[in-house]
């Protein structure tokens, strides 16, 4: 089973930014989605940074996407899109699609990805995609196993590589507004980049003081992190080819290596659970929803208290 790194959902400096896709060259991962997800106002800032970041990826030997918008609503938002899916090409990068919108800028028969945005929810859509040219999918994070299941055998006789969220904090919803800008008292278009203030997302919390979700711009996050350690085996059982991780700010490269640890079988299921929580106590790690229970429950809850 193979590991993908997922865009980053953050707005981070330009520099940090690079700096993470120039460690990226030495992790175990095989694949990397780069470029802005969530807010088209973040792109600017490391735009001139991609083409660097996707050759050094290149000549490592990972495979590279861009990806396109979440939510593409503005016409400077399509017109980014169409040049984004140029830019694929020139650099030698697939494109993974996060809103069906960017499907028409693509030329008949050309190939793509599609993120974990798109709701592929059943073998129809699955089939759709892949008649328009999906050559991989990165299936929603709130499916349960048996849907997993179902979809990563249809795809496997459609020729489509399927992905299953693996690490990092849910992507929920996104909206039209801005809850960053707001937080501060500032409408969307003076938003200032008060999201950068926030680089793993802010964690809202209850009037019981209970961590509920995250908010990072436009994008409501869970507050707690989905892990796939525990599902490892079942996962790779039904044929799923990959499990994504999601950028997170601190140590990425280590967990990066307990995955892959955990997918060669040199680590169990608890000895990586262990670790990833170790890396920092601080954050609730979640498979609820690919259990079938609550989203924020967690198969290593037991091993945690004990």
């Amino acid at each position: 089973m193979e590991l993908t790194v997922g865009p980053n959902q953050f707005f981070w400096p330009a520099d940090r930014w690079a700096a993470f896709y120039t460690d990226l060259e030495t992790a175990p991962v095989n694949r990397v989605v780069l470029g802005e997800l969530v807010c088209s106002k973040r792109l600017p800032f490391f735009q001139d940074r991609i083409p660097e970041a996707v050759a050094g990826l290149a000549a490592a030997g990972k495979a590279v996407s861009l990806t396109s918008l979440a939510l593409i609503t503005l016409p400077r938002e399509r017109k980014a899109t169409a040049s984004l899916l140029r830019a694929g090409a020139e650099l030698g990068a697939d494109v993974e699609i996060n809103d069906l919108t960017a499907l028409a800028y693509l030329p008949e028969g050309q190939r793509f990805a599609v993120g974990p945005l798109v709701n592929v929810y059943n073998e129809s859509t699955l089939g759709w995609l892949a008649e328009r040219g999906a050559a991989r999918v990165c299936l929603p994070p709130e499916l349960p196993l048996a849907s997993v299941a179902t979809l990563a055998r249809a795809g496997e006789g459609l020729g489509v590589a399927i992905e299953v969220w693996g690490h990092g904090r849910v992507p929920l919803a996104i909206s039209g507004r801005c809850y960053h800008a707001r937080l501060h008292k500032r409408t969307k278009d003076n938003c200032q980049f008060a999201c950068e203030d926030d680089p793993d997302g802010l964690t809202v919390r209850t009037l019981d003081d209970e961590p509920f979700l995250a908010m990072n711009g436009v994008q409501t996050l869970s507050s707690g992190y989905a892990s796939a350690v525990y599902q490892v085996e079942a996962l790779r059982d039904v044929g799923v080819a990959a499990l994504r991780l999601s950028p997170q700010s601190t140590d990425f490269g280590v967990l990066a290596t307990i995955y892959r640890q955990r997918l060669d079988g040199t680590l169990d299921a608890d000895a990586a659970a262990s670790a990833i929580a170790a890396l920092d106590p601080a954050k609730e790690l979640a498979d609820g929803f690919l259990t079938g229970e609550r989203g924020a429950a967690w198969s290593g809850a037991a091993t945690r208290t004990a």
